[in-house]
């Protein structure tokens, strides 16, 4: 499900089920925590690239996880909304420099990894969404880093609307940092990479240290539990169960002008 290479100094960790267009379930999850740790960890490695293979960078949920998801209580949901805040955290507070590869779908959870990571170069090509509102459903544990990533004001629109934007869009509003063609992402991130190996590794981890205590709305342990308790809380609601349902049978939800459930 995952593939980590390395590449000199620079670690390439591949999300790696292109069959369902890299959408994560609580295996990969864990996984990508333990591969993520393990790298901050590795001396020898001085920066990290998340990546995804196949046609997309990542789709969010896996449809087989959202239906064990409807059937779990509310403490079982917040277990694993938790699991999934923490390895977001993880990621986001490695002392390594990060950056995420964006091509083709990057929906929902997807867009989580891309905010989470230092920096975010994606192709033309691209597509985003924030599609939980149409589910029934929040992007409570994905919102402190994309709320940080495009702001309070852009987050309101795509949080709400759940409509798909484009790499244009994702870069005016500051999700990606830069777009190229998609035939050239590796050489644009290679030379970002060579750049990102010249820094000391000890100030770069100061520096990523520096930059979290000197911006408001630090994403803390107390932050991580409270979004894992908002998406277990909505997940068992009601209009949650509906949203999730309706999505896994390929109908409107009842909510919706003319929804059939």
């Amino acid at each position: 499900m995952l593939k980590v290479e390395k590449r000199g100094r620079v670690a390439v960790v591949t999300l790696n089920r292109p069959e369902i267009r890299n959408a994560f379930d609580e295996a990969l999850i864990a996984e990508l925590k333990r591969a993520m740790r393990a790298l901050d960890a590795d001396d020898g490695v001085r920066a990290v690239v998340l990546a995804g293979a196949g046609p997309a960078f990542c789709a969010g949920a896996d449809l087989n996880w959202m239906r064990r998801m409807a059937g779990y209580s509310y403490e079982q949901n917040f277990a694993d909304a938790e699991a999934l805040a923490e390895m977001l955290q993880t990621i986001d507070r490695m002392r390594k420099p990060t950056i995420a590869r964006v091509h083709g779908a990057a929906f929902a959870g997807g867009v989580g990894l891309v905010a989470a990571c230092d920096i975010a170069i994606g192709a033309p090509e691209a597509k985003f969404c924030l599609s939980e509102a149409k589910l029934g459903l929040s992007p409570a544990t994905i919102s402190p880093y994309v709320v940080r990533a495009m702001g309070e004001r852009m987050a309101r629109r795509y949080f709400l609307s759940a409509e798909v934007f484009d790499a244009d869009e994702a870069y005016r509003i500051g999700l990606l940092q830069a777009r190229v063609p998609a035939q050239d992402l590796d050489t644009a991130i290679e030379a970002l990479t060579g750049h990102l190996s010249a820094g000391g590794p000890a100030a770069l981890a100061k520096i990523k240290d520096l930059i979290r205590a000197v911006t408001s709305g630090a994403v803390d342990a107390t932050l991580v539990k409270d979004t894992a308790r908002r998406i277990a809380e909505i997940r068992v609601s009601a209009e949650g169960r509906e949203g999730i349902a309706a999505f896994l049978e390929k109908r409107k939800p009842a909510w919706t002008l003319g929804g059939d459930a």
